[in-house]
């Protein structure tokens, strides 16, 4: 079960999305020195395999601090029957506590290390083609500057291509997470942007 906390001027508490959930424990595990350490001079000599590799690690570490099991290279998983490090090609499949044999995902994820604009766009529409509470797509942009038109491109090439019907009734929550090394100094809240998907307007907010 999740943790509860109050939002302001409701009168009850909510409780807290799985983004929420990891978002918080993300920014604590990649402060560890075996994270921060890679990620940063990944970022620096632009060696976005070893970004990836170090990412996978930490996002793994995230998923269990909130109590998820989850799939990835290098991390197999053997809560379903077929045994797999990466599910349906994705690079990183979560799941809940449970004793069903094929339990659902609770969220999925791409690890996306290419910088190109449509191989950053496929793995949006990968995700959003699965039924999970939530997805998201990890990123990156050498400079700050870039990410806007990164996620113009996004939401005009992807987004926009899903009917309204289908956009408004997309389950779960769609996050776009950009890495960018222009931010590092601020690491890990600048180092990492936060983008959540508004299925009504079809635009991705600034966490």
């Amino acid at each position: 079960m999740g943790c509860w906390r109050g939002r302001r001027g409701l009168g009850f508490d909510m409780p807290e999305t799985p983004t929420q959930r990891f978002r918080e424990q993300f920014f604590s595990v990649v402060q560890q020195q075996e994270f921060a350490g890679s990620l940063k001079q990944a970022s620096q000599t632009a060696n976005l395999g070893a970004w990836t590799a170090a990412l996978t690690g930490a996002v793994v570490v995230t998923c269990e601090a909130v109590g998820w099991k989850a799939s990835a290279k290098g991390h197999k998983a053997d809560l379903l029957p077929i045994r797999r490090s990466e599910y349906l090609a994705l690079d990183v499949m979560a799941f809940p506590k449970g004793e069903r044999r094929w339990r659902f995902p609770v969220a999925v994820m791409e690890l996306e290390n290419s910088s190109r604009e449509d191989q950053i766009a496929y793995s949006l529409w990968k995700v959003l083609a699965v039924n999970a509470e939530w997805r998201a797509v990890f990123c990156y942009r050498e400079r700050s500057e870039h990410i806007p038109a990164l996620v113009r491109h996004l939401r005009e090439e992807v987004v926009a291509a899903m009917a309204l019907p289908g956009r408004v009734g997309l389950g779960g929550q769609t996050t776009l997470i950009v890495g960018t090394r222009s931010e590092s100094e601020t690491f890990p809240y600048g180092y990492f942007g936060w983008w959540n998907l508004d299925t009504n307007t079809g635009k991705f907010e600034r966490v």
